[in-house]
């Protein structure tokens, strides 16, 4: 089976994480922690970077340190993980569900306005798939109210926006180094952000909220957030060679594109004149044009080893979040109906994307 993604792991990774076990660093204190968080600061372009136990983490604390709380309400996209729509209900606020526009997929800036009540307090643009989010439309609209910007980069590394890391385009951008990202530390995460006091505190709540010094005090109520330094070693060895890895996404992004551009009923994924996908996930749409279905093409997919699944199911038919007269969010809904998530791993062969391919063209009358 060719998996959807896929982590791979070389000689750096084992020498640093054998280091760690042989000097017995192994836990939340040691060198790769700072030097994780120094390193990954200078990538993206921020003046300050926090390590956290997954992406979750990074988001939860990120509403915690800008004062989200009970009684108000976020603006996230529909059409994304779980995670960050969970994250605001973790703080007692509610998220309120924006529909993605056409082209990129991601939250449409146009119809974020209508969502703004007095209750609002912050936005959570998501980089879907890798592409950006129209961050200049969405920061225009949250300095008119007054709003935080939060971004879940937690799919977008070394994707730009105008020439500029995503993550940092807003007041924090939180990341995810779960095992199928661009990098990873098996589970992990980092909240960037420019301002001094809001690292400050994301270190201080992802550490249990404990004073520094030898006596257990603790003013607030803190959290175990913490990365240790075997993941953060894994971070290190992963980050010298991220951008060999966002050459090889982009290169076999263009190799899809290639062969399936002519694919009648086949939309391609997406990459903005203003932006630099990093192509996490290559994903396309099934339309009505195609000669099958996108469950039918799925299941083709399978029949020949090939890893694949659907799109994310939209937030606000999600159980947890559903009303008893769901809103209609016609974009996002659409976009699930006729999504695919194809193999994308910086493993993938030349040869892997043109069996995927030959597959989907060929099953064409």
């Amino acid at each position: 089976m060719i998996p959807v993604s896929e982590p791979v792991m070389g000689e750096k990774e084992l020498e640093y994480i054998t280091e760690c076990i042989r000097t017995n660093w192994v836990s939340s204190a040691g060198k790769f922690v700072d030097r994780f968080a120094e390193e990954f600061a200078g990538f993206c372009e921020a003046k300050y970077a926090v390590p956290v136990v997954n992406g979750t983490a990074a988001l939860h604390l990120a509403l915690m340190i800008l004062g989200i709380g009970r009684g108000d309400e976020v603006i996230v996209p529909t059409l994304t993980f779980i995670t960050t729509a969970n994250v605001v209900t973790y703080t007692g606020a509610t998220p309120i569900f924006v529909d993605s526009e056409p082209y990129t997929w991601n939250i449409e800036p146009a119809k974020i306005e209508e969502k703004i009540t007095d209750r609002t307090k912050a936005i959570i643009p998501v980089h879907l798939y890798g592409h950006p989010a129209d961050m200049n439309a969405i920061n225009t609209i949250a300095e008119y109210h007054n709003l935080f910007v939060i971004e879940d980069a937690t799919e977008g590394l070394g994707s730009l926006y105008k020439g500029k890391r995503v993550g940092t385009l807003s007041d924090i951008g939180c990341f995810s180094f779960n095992g199928n990202k661009l990098i990873t530390t098996g589970s992990g995460g980092m909240i960037v952000t420019n301002n001094e006091s809001w690292a400050e505190e994301a270190k201080f709540l992802s550490t249990q909220a404990r004073v520094p010094g030898g006596e257990y005090f603790h003013p607030k109520i803190g959290y175990n957030y913490r990365l240790t330094n075997i993941q953060a070693a894994l971070g290190v060895a992963q980050l010298e060679k991220i951008d060999e890895y966002i050459k090889i996404k982009r290169r076999n992004a263009a190799l899809y594109h290639k062969l399936l551009n002519s694919v009648k009923g086949i939309t391609l994924t997406p990459e903005a004149d203003w932006a630099e996908n990093v192509f996490w996930i290559y994903s396309i749409l099934v339309e009505d044009e195609y000669d099958m279905s996108k469950d039918e093409l799925m299941a083709k997919l399978t029949e020949n080893d090939i890893g694949n699944r659907p799109l994310f199911y939209p937030l606000h038919l999600q159980p947890p979040y559903i009303k008893n007269k769901p809103e209609k969010l016609e974009v996002a809904e659409s976009l699930y109906r006729k999504g695919i998530n194809l193999p994308s791993s910086v493993s993938l062969k030349e040869s892997d994307i043109e069996k995927i391919t030959q597959v989907i063209r060929c099953s064409v009358s």
